[in-house]
């Protein structure tokens, strides 16, 4: 396959195109020119776009990374030839899906090109899956190293072990491995299946055992409870005979309250004969209960009770009178002293008069000096003293310490005041409800006697209405009836309602066991589908026992296959490896994980790449990819991203002959930032 041109617009590029020519061709860009975004518009136009990527903290996903900067749709074009035709490939927008739309068609005549659609166009065109020719065709300098990939190795050992990438070993184990993963994957498949049938059989018949036992147990419980509930009835023929002796013995109690009553009414009606009527007693009670509301109102308007002023803290302890004399007191003593002035005047002087009388003049001095010290104490005392007062009162101005005491004082007399008069306005209400107060006995007296008579006569109409009530709802006479039982009514029917609960529950459940039962079906063809099952189940068993044998059988004959993977592909990296060394490199190994060992010349051991130069292994790696490369697509366009910027000169040199070499065999497409690949093209 060749390419004749693209044209993106994706990530950076906007409807840009690129033109392509067959053999080698080396496009020279400045960085963030563009030219991993066309490797990796390549990839999407043959492959597509793998939608389901999400990004990560440090890693974008393709739709995110390449969606254009314009904010224009996702698209592109690339015109190529195919087995000697010249085709086109488009893919644009699907709706919300970028890329999703697809479309091959003939150059020339805008065929559509049968059997290539959105899906398949990079497996058909270029023969390989997209891992395979990302991991060999594509080759990038961030990503040199050739990592494993199961669509990678299945090819490369099915080529290198027997020539042909459709190996029938391959397909063999598949069929296998199906085969064996239809008779048991884990928990599922035909001998899982099977085991799960017989176990439920067997746990059938286990059930239908138990359900029949517990058939049995539970007829045995209802007789048990069917005896108990006729014992229990008998009990309750008892209890209606003894309720019908109580009911009788209450109606003749009911009927000697009666007579109680009557008698009670005769004694009462004769005490209120006499009496005033009930209601001019009532209106006296009336007059005197206003008279005294009137008396609480006026207790209630009365001013509440003065309080007492607050004590400053200064005068704490004392009368308002002391706290007076105390002020005056502090501020008389808070006077300046001035005896240091007469002792400095002193000592001012002795010094004067010593310049002609030194002994008068030196007697002055000492007396001034002693004034000075004895002034200097006082001062001391007094300004610790004057500290306290500060402490006292707040503040240092001793015309406040005496008003502040005139204001406390001034308080007090007017709180004694207020009270005084408190006192009289209450003393005076206390009079006036002595002279409220009258004989009340007399008249509640008299209310007391009509309200016993009423309450006589309607103790009497309850007695008689109780007496009433007993004789109708007396039990008529029974037959009387003996039982061991001691329990109470009240029990008896707890009791009874309780066993007709558990009976009705207990045939619910007998009803379901029995139930159960019906739905097992005959316990003879249980036991002829258990026999059936475990059969199936020991046939499965053989015949997973067989598959894994043929799989390991297998697994042995392409082990032996797989001695021959490295040999063939080792060869073909080891000459591109020389050769782009500059034969200094001749010695190269390669394990089945692609890992790579090799030995310079007049080196005896064999290193890996962590004992070479990063130059080297970029140059190990791309002999390694061109031999992968060379292997599983020959025909695909091979594209090359800055892939020899690790490249000294000479060896740089000795690449782009490799790659000239290459070129006569397949389109190569080496992007690069700098112009010395152009350089080495002759």
């Amino acid at each position: 396959m060749r390419i004749w041109s693209m044209s993106a617009t994706f990530g950076k590029l906007e409807h840009a195109t690129l033109e392509l020519r067959p053999g080698l061709n080396v496009i020279e860009a400045p960085n963030e020119w563009g030219k991993s975004t066309w490797c990796a518009f390549l990839i999407t136009m043959l492959y597509g776009l793998d939608t389901s990527q999400r990004s990560k903290k440090d890693q974008l996903a393709d739709k995110e990374r390449y969606q254009p900067w314009s904010g224009a749709p996702m698209a592109g074009r690339i015109d190529l030839q195919w087995q000697g035709r010249d085709i086109t490939i488009q893919r644009g927008p699907k709706g919300r899906v970028p890329m999703g739309a697809f479309r091959a068609f003939e150059t020339d005549t805008g065929l559509p090109v049968p059997g290539l659609d959105g899906n398949n166009c990079g497996q058909v065109l270029l023969g390989v899956e997209r891992s395979v020719f990302v991991r060999s065709c594509l080759i990038r300098s961030s990503d040199m190293p050739v990592t494993q990939d199961e669509d990678l190795r299945t090819r490369l050992n099915a080529l290198v072990t027997t020539g042909d990438e459709h190996s029938g070993a391959e397909a063999l184990g598949q069929r296998l491995r199906e085969l064996r993963n239809r008779c048991q994957y884990h928990r599922k498949g035909l001998l899982p299946e099977a085991q799960a049938t017989l176990a439920t059989l067997e746990e059938g018949l286990a059930s239908r055992a138990r359900l029949e036992d517990q058939a049995k147990e539970l007829d045995r419980e209802r007789q048990r409870l069917e005896r108990s509930m006729e014992d229990l009835r008998k009990h309750s023929q008892a209890l209606d005979y003894r309720a019908y002796l109580e009911d009788m013995a209450q109606v003749a109690a009911a009927e000697g309250a009666v007579a109680q009553a009557e008698g009670r009414l005769v004694t009462l009606e004769e005490a209120c004969v006499g009496l005033p009527d009930r209601e001019t007693a009532a209106q006296a009670l009336r007059k005197q209960a206003a008279a005294r509301q009137d008396w609480e109102r006026q207790l209630r308007d009365l001013p509440p009770q003065p309080v007492a002023p607050s004590v400053p803290e200064a005068f704490r302890g004392i009368s308002p009178e002391d706290a007076v004399r105390r002020a005056e007191a502090d501020r008389a003593s808070a006077g300046k002293d001035r005896r240091w002035l007469v002792g400095l005047l002193l000592a001012l002087a002795g010094v004067g008069i010593a310049f002609w009388e030194w002994i008068p003049g030196l007697a002055l001095l000492t007396l001034g000096l002693m004034l000075l010290a004895w002034a200097g104490i006082r001062h001391g005392k007094e300004k610790e003293r004057r500290r306290g007062l500060l402490a006292r009162y707040g503040h240092e101005d001793p015309k406040g310490w005496v008003a502040l005491a005139k204001r406390y004082q001034q308080a007090w007399e007017r709180y004694h005041e207020d009270l005084a008069r408190s006192d009289r306005a209450r003393q005076a209400l206390e009079d006036h409800r002595q002279v409220l107060t009258v004989p009340e006995e007399d008249h509640q007296a008299v209310l007391t006697a009509w309200d016993a008579l009423a309450e006589g006569r309607e103790a009497l109409d309850r007695a008689r209405a109780q007496l009433g009530a007993l004789r109708s709802m007396a039990r008529p006479p029974v037959e009387p009836v003996e039982d061991g039982l001691t329990l109470s009514r009240q029990e008896t029917d707890l009791r009874m309602a309780a066993l007709r609960e558990e009976l009705r529950q207990l045939q619910l459940r007998l009803g379901q066991v029995q139930g159960r039962l019906e739905r097992f079906g005959d316990r003879q063809t249980m036991l002829r589908e258990r026999d059936r099952a475990a059969e199936r189940v020991r046939a499965l068993e053989q015949t997973c026992q067989a598959l894994d044998r043929a799989l390991e059988a297998l697994a042995q004959a392409r082990a032996r296959l797989q001695q021959r993977f490295a040999p063939r592909l080792t060869r073909l990296a080891t000459d591109y490896f020389a050769r782009l060394t500059g034969g200094r490199y001749r010695r190269l190994t390669l394990g089945e994980d692609l890992s790579l060992q090799t030995a310079a010349e007049g080196e005896e051991l064999l290193r890996d790449r962590l004992w070479r130069s990063e130059g080297t292994v970029d140059q190990l790696y791309l002999a390694l990819r061109l031999a992968v490369a060379r292997e599983l697509c020959p025909k695909a366009p091979l594209v090359l991203d800055d892939a020899l910027i690790r490249f000294d000169q000479t060896r740089m040199t000795a690449a782009m002959e490799v790659l000239r070499e290459e070129a006569e065999r397949r389109q190569v497409i080496l992007f690069t930032c700098h112009g010395r690949e152009g350089d080495c093209i002759p």
